[in-house]
């Protein structure tokens, strides 16, 4: 079983004016799993930082960083050193499919899809593992507090926002079809206000997957 809520926010008034819980019984199937990541090897041109590298990637700067053990000065590289680049392409597949579907049931409707914020999504996905690490299932995490919060914190702007949550759906499929079947997530997936959206995957933990979107309105 996995539950969901969801919660939306203006920035502005700072209110919540959706609340929902939910309980969804998940069939048992194989779950799909994230081979190892794979790695590009980006070796540094004159004019680059790893800033700039992290925004031609669309990956964190704080992934790459870690992912290069050797820099002993993130702000000092060096024409020809070789920076370990972290493409995550398997978990950003599931995640697309995710935003594709979304935007597929948003377009059935009436409505613009939603644009892709690959910063939004690296919230979504720190959200979901952090679910993941720390078992619990919660809009409110113990390590970033509210999804508002922690959106903000990752200095994504916004003027507001929206939050579905799940746990244990076996495909990017199952997943948008449990959210679409549930009123208030719904309606979060079909606001006409939102213009973005970002999708954060997480494999393991006691509910096997994790899933976690986040909308909102620049």
């Amino acid at each position: 079983m996995t539950k969901g809520v969801l919660l939306l926010r203006f920035k502005k008034f700072f209110f919540v004016i959706a609340l929902l819980l939910m309980v969804l019984v998940v069939v048992d199937e194989p779950i799909k799993r994230v081979d190892a990541e794979t790695v590009d090897v980006y070796v540094v041109q004159p004019g680059d930082s790893l800033w700039m590298i992290s925004r031609s990637y669309q990956i964190g700067l704080s992934e790459i960083i870690e992912a290069n053990p050797q820099i002993r000065n993130p702000d000092l590289i060096y024409p020809g050193d070789e920076i370990n680049v972290p493409l995550k392409t398997e978990v950003k597949s599931i995640e697309n499919e995710v935003i594709r579907l979304t935007n597929n049931y948003r377009e059935q409707n009436g409505l613009e899809p939603l644009d892709h914020d690959w910063q939004l999504s690296r919230v979504a996905r720190y959200k979901s593992a952090d679910m993941r690490d720390k078992n619990y299932f919660s809009h409110q995490s113990p390590t970033y507090g509210s999804p508002f919060d922690m959106i903000e914190n990752f200095n994504v702007s916004y003027r507001r926002a929206a939050e579905n949550i799940a746990a244990g759906q076996r495909s990017a499929e199952a997943v948008v079809e449990s959210w679409m079947n549930s009123p208030g997530h719904r309606q979060n997936i079909l606001n006409p206000d939102m213009t973005h959206i970002g999708v954060g995957y997480a494999e393991g933990g006691s509910r096997s997957t994790y899933w976690t979107q986040m909308f909102i309105e620049k």
